[in-house]
């Protein structure tokens, strides 16, 4: 059963890289690994089935498969920042192609044919294992050396675990679970493959939690069924389990492979895999995209009265003397103007915006802002610090709208401190298991904002003023969510502000 297991998870890990519609040399690389494992695995079991050479072919090739399949994974894992080079995967495929060789000639008979193919991939997997070691050794500290030390410290806790095996093999009474913990290794593997930003120990630990959650609630449900209604003998408890974990994990790719039939026999049918809990996301993408489409038209249509509106009320500016009416005309085009402004900001947030994305210093983006901060006369009476790291990396920022997000910031946190105080800008470097990072933080020492209020700032049209859209931190929020980033804030009451902005480094 344990042997059936490794060969259905390979499969289905094999399956659901192939699949999916990111093309990554590491993603396909570890795919044929796992798909050389499904064969060595399902040709091992069936051996054990049925008679014939041609389940021992399957075996026997899939093993050959392995160490070519493992040193190219590894390679492309590593970046080709390793002592492994393309010869070394060019030479691993020319020895494997002449072993196969041998599975057709009379070799195939010879007893320790198997014992030297397993020392032909224990070499090759140690020689992989040693490259991630000396990976590991030679790469600073960072979220990429993390990764691999999972990965490292896995393999080895694997590798240790797996060699209670001898006892089975030697008479004692020991199950062997080589092959089901080399199942979990290839889940786990599979997890560091296809998240480059890895998340924290603890969140891994949690995935795996909710997994093994998912699996025992899924075995006790079907062991209770059988129990209570079953007429025949109850399968193993240990059989029931290692089902369960073959379904858990297969349920995901095999919703992929069924949505991709769907969408090409049944097009209309996308909404079919939707979960029921997920409508109301839906609903609020529908909602956005219906608001980027009457944006424009509503803008348009407020706009052209708004003209008119204006250039009358300058035209009698123009004719009338000086008095009363003047005043009013006056009065006039300054909410006309306001009005615009209104619509302007409204279509800034609701129209879709495509990020012109370049390696920029962010300290630079952040001295252009300062200056049009201080070009302004609302920042009379502010005084503006900074203290900007000066060994930051370059990250890819939309400059202009990064620009926005700071002076949008900046200008509310002048508007807090009417009676004078003091602006403060700060960059940062960051290093956390989400990866590299650079930080921003805007302070001021203004009024602050009410705790009550904290939980609507983000929310468009919220505002305090009393002449104000509410479109500002939304705008900066919505930006900031583009570049793949966070933006937060803290604040006490008569003491000030401060906003935390945190972009991604490109790894």
């Amino acid at each position: 059963m344990e042997t059936f297991t490794l060969a259905t998870v390979s499969l289905i890990i094999s399956l659901a890289l192939i699949i999916n519609k990111k093309k990554v040399p590491a993603h396909l690389s570890y795919a044929s690994l796992c798909l050389a494992i499904f064969f060595h695995k399902s040709g091992a079991f069936f051996c054990g089935i049925f008679t014939g050479h041609i389940w021992k072919i399957i075996e026997y090739a899939g093993l050959i498969a392995i160490p070519p399949c493992s040193v190219r994974f590894i390679r492309s894992l590593l970046r080709e920042q390793s002592f492994l080079t393309k010869r070394d995967v060019i030479s691993a495929t020319i020895f494997s192609f002449v072993l196969a060789l041998t599975v057709f000639s009379p070799l195939y008979s010879w007893p320790y044919l198997k014992t030297f193919l397993l020392i032909y991939t224990g070499a090759a997997l140690s020689v992989c294992y040693i490259a991630l070691i000396t990976y590991i050794r030679n790469r600073p500290v960072g979220v990429e050396r993390t990764r691999m030390v999972y990965l490292a410290v896995a393999c080895g806790a694997t590798a240790v675990l797996s060699a209670f095996d001898i006892f089975y093999y030697y008479g004692y009474s020991f199950p062997p679970v080589s092959n089901l913990f080399i199942a979990i290794l290839l889940y786990f593997v599979l997890i560091l493959v296809t998240h480059p930003r890895l998340p924290e120990l603890h969140e891994l630990m949690g995935r795996a939690l909710v997994l093994s959650i998912i699996t025992l609630f899924a075995t006790i449900t079907f062991t209770l069924i059988v129990g209570l209604f079953g007429k025949g003998e109850t399968p193993p408890f240990t059989h029931i389990l290692l089902a369960s974990l073959i379904i858990v994990i297969a349920i995901e790719p095999f919703k992929l492979v069924l949505k991709m039939m769907f969408s090409y026999f049944y097009p209309e049918g996308k909404d079919v895999f939707t979960s029921l809990y997920a409508f109301d996301e839906i609903l609020e993408k529908e909602k956005s995209l219906l608001l980027e489409e009457m944006a424009p038209v509503l803008a348009h249509e407020i706009r052209n009265p708004l003209g008119s509106i204006k250039g009358a009320a300058q035209y009698l500016r123009s004719e009338l003397s000086a008095g009363d009416y003047q005043r009013l005309l006056d009065v006039i085009i300054e909410e006309v103007d306001r009005l615009n402004s209104v619509v302007s900001q409204f279509l800034n947030y609701a129209k879709p915006y495509t990020l012109k994305l370049k390696m920029q210093d962010v300290n630079q983006v952040i001295e252009k802002a300062i200056s049009v901060i201080k070009a302004s006369p609302r920042s009379d009476n502010v005084v503006i610090e900074k203290e900007l790291r000066p060994d930051l990396p370059l990250i890819d920022v939309d400059a202009e709208q990064l620009v926005q997000v700071i002076l949008n910031i900046a200008f509310n946190a002048i508007e807090a401190m009417q009676a004078g105080g003091t602006l403060i800008f700060r960059t940062s470097k960051i290093s956390s298991g989400d990866g590299e990072a650079i930080g921003i933080s805007i302070r001021d020492t203004g009024k602050g904002i009410k705790k009550e209020e904290m939980k609507n700032i983000f929310k468009p049209f919220f505002t305090t003023k009393e002449r104000g859209v509410g479109l500002g931190l939304a705008i900066s929020q919505k930006i900031i969510k583009n570049h793949g980033g966070h933006i937060k804030v803290k604040s006490i009451p008569l003491q000030g502000s401060i906003f935390y902005i945190r972009l991604g480094v490109t790894p």
